[in-house]
């Protein structure tokens, strides 16, 4: 339903207008769920192109194919010119868990490296709806522990990981950490997550109902779509719906940021609530006149690069949250 809707484009920045009309120049209605899934992965890779170019240049790139736990994951290590100290940061990236891949968010990718200083290491899980839930929270997962094992051969600390992640991405970097603390009981290597604009359980809110449309691809029936196409046949699933889970305890440091145009803006603001009140760092920060996903449009929106130096100062100073005794 268009109605009722907040007139967006009236309260952006005008870089985030010119970065619209950009995207539309590149490809129309990118975002459109309404498309076959193939014409859908084609637009968004064909739209991501152009704000992929440019950017800092890593001092080595690895590319890898890795057996997992479904076959075959590729994942790209980008190392810094300047590098500082030994702790990695595996990026998982958006898409609403159905497009996307290592090459849409490269830029993102290069970035989050050249701001903290860290290793950056992408993961190309498998998508939705092919490989519904729980496979790319398993393959996130087998990720970070293959990391540790694998940690001296790649130069990295397997003690000092953290986990970043936007839309999508950031859903399954707050999964993956439960997950792996549910697991294992221990996620005390891991210094932090950089959640950016994610979607963590809420299936209503004031935003969803304020904003979204076919501009950001995020409208009512866009965001259930997602959702319908991730889920599959899953009725129960405690690492998609974070706030179904436990997050009172043995939650890593949380750095979230989110667009005031963001219809998906009420999950981060919900998970800050939660994690402050029970004792765990955690740090919110809005940025104004933007909409979801503009941490791709890094060429011409200035608060892009503000996102992921706010991530890159929080993940400088993490301290990981202590469990609390019993």
């Amino acid at each position: 339903m268009a109605f009722n809707k907040i007139n967006v484009f009236d309260k952006m920045t005008p870089e985030m207008h010119q970065a619209l009309l950009k995207q539309n120049e590149l490809v129309e209605d990118a975002f459109s769920t309404g498309s076959s899934i193939e014409e859908m992965r084609r637009n968004y890779e064909k739209e991501r192109e152009f704000w992929n170019e440019g950017g800092p240049e890593p001092a080595k790139t690895i590319d890898l194919e890795v057996e997992g736990p479904h076959g075959p994951l590729p994942i790209r290590f980008h190392y810094p010119e300047n590098r500082i100290g030994n702790g990695a940061i595996v990026f998982i990236h958006g898409g609403g868990f159905v497009v996307g891949n290592l090459d849409t968010h490269s830029k993102i990718m290069r970035l989050l490296m050249e701001e903290t200083g860290s290793v950056v290491i992408g993961i190309d899980y498998r998508l939705a709806p092919e490989y519904p839930y729980p496979t790319q929270i398993e393959e996130c997962a087998f990720m970070v522990e293959w990391l540790r094992q694998h940690a001296e051969e790649y130069g990295i600390d397997g003690e000092d990981i953290s986990l970043a992640g936007d839309s999508g991405g950031a859903n399954l970097s707050l999964g993956t950490a439960l997950y792996l603390r549910d697991q294992t009981n221990d996620v005390s290597y891991l210094r932090c997550l950089l959640l950016y604009y994610g979607a963590f359980g809420l299936t209503d809110s004031k935003s969803m109902r304020l904003l979204g449309g076919d501009y950001d691809g995020l409208s009512r029936d866009d965001l259930l779509e997602y959702t319908r196409m991730y889920l599959g046949e899953n009725k129960d699933a405690p690492y998609f719906d974070c706030f179904s889970n436990d997050l009172t305890k043995a939650v890593p440091p949380c750095y979230i940021a989110y667009g005031d145009l963001d219809p998906l803006q009420d999950d981060s603001k919900l998970l800050y609530e939660i994690l402050s009140a029970n004792g765990c760092n955690a740090e919110l920060e809005e940025f104004r006149g933007v909409i979801h996903a503009f941490l791709h449009h890094s060429r011409l929106v200035p608060e892009a690069l503000k996102a992921i130096q706010g991530g890159a100062k929080f993940y400088g100073s993490a301290v990981p949250c202590k469990v609390p005794e019993n």
